[in-house]
């Protein structure tokens, strides 16, 4: 009997554990506080170096214009680095569950330039940044409503 109770407590501690694994790696708290990080290392600072280092082995790029991996980030920041240089992206909101953040941004090139609307979507996996997709908008001089974009 003590037997068949300990091998019981063993299979339950070895499913918690189990269980508890990805759920701890996908803590949503941790993914929005590393996403926002990458975010501003990346396209405020300008830093591909400090960013790259939240990437995954793989980098899957759903942006139909922008290739696999971490070289079209790379290009990116050397654009924003050399053709604009004030530029910013101000996370208005950021959003997280389980091993997704989403990120709702106001990216101006200029100061005064009214900007992009742009939502951005990122999957973290082992801790790391593996995936991410993008919806970009302008946002417009006049609207057919008073709400802004943000």
């Amino acid at each position: 009997m003590r037997r068949g109770l300990l091998a019981a407590a063993l299979l339950v501690a070895a499913w918690a554990v189990g269980f508890a694994g990805p759920a701890l790696a996908a803590d949503p708290a941790t993914n929005k506080k590393i996403v926002i990080d990458f975010y501003e290392k990346a396209l405020n600072q300008k830093d591909f170096e400090a960013a790259a280092r939240h990437f995954g082995p793989r980098y899957i790029q759903h942006n139909p214009l922008v290739p696999d991996g971490p070289e079209g980030l790379q290009r990116l920041v050397a654009l924003l680095k050399e053709k604009f240089p004030n530029s910013k992206s101000e996370i208005k909101r950021a959003i997280a569950e389980g091993d997704l953040v989403v990120l709702h941004v106001h990216s101006t090139r200029e100061p005064g330039q009214r900007g992009r609307a742009i939502v951005d979507i990122f999957r973290r996996e082992n801790g790391k940044i593996v995936e991410h997709w993008d919806v970009i908008q302008d946002v417009p001089e006049t609207a057919a409503n008073t709400n802004t974009m943000f």
